[in-house]
C-alpha cells in the first residue's frame, strides 16, 4: 500500500479494512483443532482454508499451536476464475457475502472433514492430514450449491438444479444419489427462500441427523410469489432477470419440510402451515428429536414444535404470543445435551434466557443470541439491561450507559450468568470442548484469541497466562487485515431525555479554542435490525473520515435500533417514520449542549433504512435539517418485504393509513432542501422503484434534486471504483449544501 492511496479507495479496496482477517471458525469437540477461512491479505479477496492444531490440552507438554495451510483456491482452479451461478450470487447478496474463494464451508462432527463449494464445484478437505493433498474434488452435477458434510463425515449433501443430492465423502461417480427433484418451475429442494434468508437469518435449507443417516430438507415453491423483473438499463440486449419478490402483502412462497432417508425412504413434516406459514429455525443435536420454531404470518404467535422422525407428526413443546410481535434470535430454540429447550423470552421488560423451565438471567442482561450449548451451561452473547423509560430504575440505567455499544460473552449456569470478557468492545465466541476461540472488536482494533480450559484436563496454566473466568490464552490467530491508516476519535454518550445511545466524531484535527462550532452530518442506520453505536473502531471508520473533512458526525440508534430493551425495540410498532425521525432530532439537539454543533447547518446521510431516514428527515423536518444523502432508500413501505414490514406497519390491505404515514412519497411537494438520491439498479432487496417513484414524485411537484443511478450494483456497493466515488461525491454535496 502507499500512502497516495485515498482512504475512500483504501476503505473499498479491502473491503473495509476486513480482508485478511479470520473468520468462520469450527473448534472441533475434544479442542484439538481449529478450523478457518483467511484471505492472502488485506486486498486479497480469495478465501483460503486453514486448521489450527492446538497441543497440550492432555497435560503433556507446554500448550502450542501451529497453522497448516488446507486448501488455496488459486491452486485448486489452477488459475482460472471463478464461475458463479445465478442462485450462488444471489444467496451470496442474501448473506450480503463480497469476499471470493472459499466464502464458506462445513464440517463433520469431530472437525476432521471439511466440505465446500469453489466456483460451483465440490471439495472435500481433510482436517487432519498434515503432508501430501489434503483435498479431493468430487465430480458431481453442477453447479454446486451450499454443500452440507454430515456429522459422521460419510457423506455430503448439495444441492445442484434444485435437486437435493447426496453423495459419499470419499468420491462420487456411482455413488451420488438424488434424495428429491423439483417437481416444477419455482421449485427446489435443500434451500433457504427469499424471505427466510434476507429477513429471519435462516440461511440453510437442510439439516442431518446427528447420526448422520437421515436428512431434513426444506422444499420451497415460490410459484405464489408475484413476480418483478430488474433490468439493465446499461445494457438494453441483456434480458430483464426475473425474480420472486414477496412485497408485503402479497403471498409468500410455500415452504414443507420432509425427511430423507440415505436409501430414498421419504417422510413428509406435518404441521399447521396455514396458521403458522413462516419456518423460521430448525435444530437438530443429539439433545432430542428434531426442532421447529415456525410462527403466524403477523409474528405474533410462534410454536416450537417437536419432529416426530417415524412419522413425521409434530407435538408443541412450547408456544409464545406477544402483542407487537416475536423475534427471532440466533441458536435458539436449541436442546442441552439432556434434552432441556433453550429459549430466549422477552418477560418481565427484559430479554432473558430460559432453559427447560427455569429462567436463568435477569433484567441486569439483555441476552442477544446462544452461541454455544453444553451440559454445564449455555454460551451466549448480552449487553447490558437497559429498561424502556418508563420502567427503568438508577442503578438500570447506570449500568447500561456505562457500556454503552458493548457485547458481551457470558456463561449462564444454574448459578445464573458469569461474563468471560472484559474490556469495552463487541464479543463474540464459538466453543469446542475445552478450546474457545474468542473473536473482540474493540476501540483499538479486532483480536481472535483461542483460549483453553484452565486445570483438570487442560493441563497446567503457565504462570505467565492471565486467568479469566478459567480461561488461559494459548494463541492469537494472526490477521493479514491491512491497518486502518487512522483510529476513529469516538465519544459514546447517551443523549437526551430518552438517553439515546449515540456516537459523536470530531475532527482529528480539532482544536476547541481554535475552531468555531461545526456543520453537523448525522449518519445513522436508526432502524430496526440495525447497531450502529458500538464500542468498536471499524464500523466508525467512515464516520471518522467525514468528521475529518470538517464535520461533526453524529450517529445515533434511537428506538427500533436493537441492543436496548424490548420495549425500545417494540416503540416502533406502526410509527416507524414518527419514532426513529423523533429521536435523532431529540439526539441532535442534546448534543449540541456539550459539543461544538452548528445546528444551523446539519446534513443526514444513510444507505437502506438509514437512507429512508435522511430522506424522512429533510422532507418532514426541513427545520432541523439542512440536506440530505438517501441511499437504496424505502419510500413506500408497500414495495417491500413481507416478513420484515408487516412486522412493524402490519398488512396493508388492513392498516393502509400505516404506511401512508410511514412512506414518503407522497411527502415529495414538502422538499425544500436539497437531496441526493442514490441507488443501485440491480437491487434485488430494495429495489431501484423506491428511488424512481420518489424522484418521479418530486418531478411531478417541481421539487429540484439530485439522482445518482449505480448501473450493476446490488444492494451492497463493493465495486473498488464506485464506493470510492460514492464517498467523495457525498462530501462535495454536503459540503456545498451546508456552505
Amino acid at each position: 500500500m502507499t500512502t497516495e492511496i485515498s482512504f475512500p479507495r483504501l476503505h473499498a479496496r479491502t473491503q473495509r479494512f476486513t480482508l485478511g482477517r479470520p473468520r468462520a471458525f469450527a473448534v472441533a469437540p475434544d479442542g484439538s483443532r481449529v478450523a478457518f477461512l483467511r484471505s492472502g491479505g488485506g486486498t486479497d479477496p480469495a478465501n483460503r482454508l486453514y486448521v489450527l492444531a492446538v497441543h497440550g490440552l492432555d497435560g503433556v507438554g507446554a500448550p502450542s499451536t501451529a497453522e497448516t495451510l488446507v486448501a488455496d483456491p488459486a491452486a485448486l482452479l489452477a488459475g482460472a476464475d471463478e464461475d458463479l451461478s445465478p442462485q450462488e450470487r444471489a444467496r451470496r447478496e442474501r448473506a450480503r457475502e463480497a469476499a471470493a474463494g472459499i466464502v464458506s464451508y462445513t464440517t463433520d462432527a469431530a472437525v476432521t472433514r471439511a466440505a465446500f463449494a469453489l466456483s460451483s464445484r465440490l471439495f472435500v478437505a481433510e482436517l487432519t492430514v498434515t503432508g501430501g493433498s489434503a483435498v479431493r474434488e468430487l465430480r458431481v452435477p453442477g453447479p454446486v450449491i451450499d454443500p452440507r458434510m454430515s456429522p459422521d463425515g460419510r457423506h455430503v449433501a448439495y444441492v445442484a438444479g434444485g435437486a437435493l443430492h447426496v453423495v459419499p465423502s470419499t468420491g462420487g461417480g456411482s455413488g451420488d444419489v438424488t434424495l428429491a427433484e423439483p417437481g416444477g418451475p419455482g421449485e427446489t429442494w435443500g434451500l433457504a427462500e427469499f424471505i427466510a434468508a434476507e429477513e429471519m437469518g435462516r440461511t440453510r435449507g437442510m439439516w442431518w441427523s446427528p447420526d448422520g443417516d437421515a436428512l431434513l430438507a426444506a422444499h420451497v415453491d415460490d410459484s405464489p410469489v408475484r413476480r418483478w423483473w430488474i433490468a439493465d438499463p446499461a445494457n438494453p440486449d441483456r434480458e430483464p432477470a426475473e425474480v420472486g419478490y414477496p412485497r408485503a402483502g402479497t403471498p409468500n412462497a410455500d415452504v414443507r419440510l420432509a425427511l430423507f432417508g440415505l436409501d430414498g425412504t421419504r417422510t413428509d413434516v406435518v404441521w399447521d402451515r396455514e396458521a403458522y406459514p413462516y419456518l423460521a429455525v430448525v435444530h437438530w443435536s443429539a439433545g432430542g428429536p428434531p426442532l421447529l420454531l415456525v410462527q403466524s404470518r403477523d409474528q405474533r404467535t410462534a410454536l416450537v414444535l417437536s419432529v416426530d422422525t417415524t412419522d413425521g407428526s409434530c407435538l408443541p413443546v412450547h408456544a409464545e404470543s406477544d402483542e407487537v410481535w416475536l423475534e427471532v434470535f440466533e441458536g435458539v430454540p436449541a436442546w442441552t445435551p439432556d434434552g432441556r429447550l433453550v429459549r430466549i423470552t422477552d418477560e418481565g421488560g427484559a430479554r432473558r434466557l430460559a432453559v427447560g423451565d427455569r429462567v436463568l438471567t435477569g433484567p441486569e442482561l439483555h441476552v442477544r443470541g446462544v452461541l454455544a450449548v453444553s451440559e454445564r451451561d449455555v454460551l451466549v452473547t448480552a449487553s447490558a439491561g437497559a429498561p424502556h423509560p418508563a420502567e427503568r430504575g438508577a442503578q438500570g440505567v447506570a449500568a447500561a450507559e456505562r457500556e454503552i455499544g458493548e457485547v458481551h460473552v457470558y456463561r449462564v449456569g444454574e448459578l445464573g450468568p458469569h461474563r468471560i470478557t472484559t474490556g469495552p468492545g463487541v464479543h463474540s465466541a464459538v466453543r469446542g470442548g475445552p478450546v474457545t476461540v474468542l473473536v473482540s472488536a474493540t476501540p483499538g482494533g479486532v483480536r481472535h484469541l483461542v483460549l483453553r480450559e484452565a486445570g483438570g484436563d487442560a493441563g497446567p496454566v503457565p504462570a505467565e497466562a492471565p486467568v479469566a473466568d478459567g480461561l488461559v490464552p494459548v494463541a492469537e490467530i494472526r490477521s493479514l487485515a491491512e491497518p486502518a491508516p487512522f483510529r476513529p476519535r469516538v465519544a459514546l454518550v447517551a443523549a437526551g431525555e430518552r438517553r439515546v445511545p449515540a456516537a459523536v466524531l470530531l475532527p482529528r484535527s480539532f482544536d476547541p479554542d481554535r475552531d468555531g462550532p461545526l456543520p453537523v452530518l448525522m449518519d445513522p442506520y436508526g432502524g430496526p435490525h440495525g447497531q450502529r453505536v458500538v464500542a468498536a473502531s471499524g464500523p466508525h471508520l467512515v464516520s471518522q473520515w467525514f468528521a475529518d473533512q470538517g464535520f461533526a458526525v453524529v450517529v445515533a440508534d434511537g428506538r427500533g435500533t436493537p441492543g436496548h430493551s424490548p420495549a425500545w425495540e417494540k416503540s416502533v410498532h406502526h410509527h416507524l417514520a414518527e419514532h426513529t425521525l423523533a429521536d435523532q432530532v431529540e439526539a441532535l439537539r442534546a448534543l449540541a449542549d456539550s459539543h461544538p454543533l452548528d445546528l444551523s447547518r446539519v446534513g443526514i446521510r444513510g444507505w437502506s433504512y438509514g437512507g429512508y431516514l435522511a430522506a424522512l428527515a429533510v422532507l418532514r423536518r426541513p427545520d432541523v435539517f439542512a440536506a440530505g444523502i438517501a441511499g437504496a432508500p424505502v419510500t413506500d413501505w408497500r414495495l417491500y418485504d413481507t416478513h420484515y414490514t408487516e412486522r412493524y406497519l402490519g398488512h396493508p390491505d388492513e392498516h393502509p393509513e400505516v404506511y401512508d404515514a410511514n412512506s414518503i412519497v407522497a411527502d415529495a411537494a414538502k422538499l425544500e432542501r436539497p437531496l441526493m438520491i442514490i441507488h443501485g439498479m440491480a437491487d434485488d432487496n430494495v429495489v431501484v422503484a423506491h428511488s424512481l417513484r420518489l424522484s418521479g414524485a418530486l418531478l411531478a411537484a417541481g421539487r429540484p434534486h439530485t439522482v445518482l443511478p449505480l448501473t450493476g450494483v446490488t444492494h451492497m456497493t463493493p465495486q473498488e471504483q464506485v464506493a470510492e466515488n460514492l464517498l467523495l461525491l457525498q462530501v462535495d454535496f454536503l459540503k456545498k449544501a451546508l456552505a
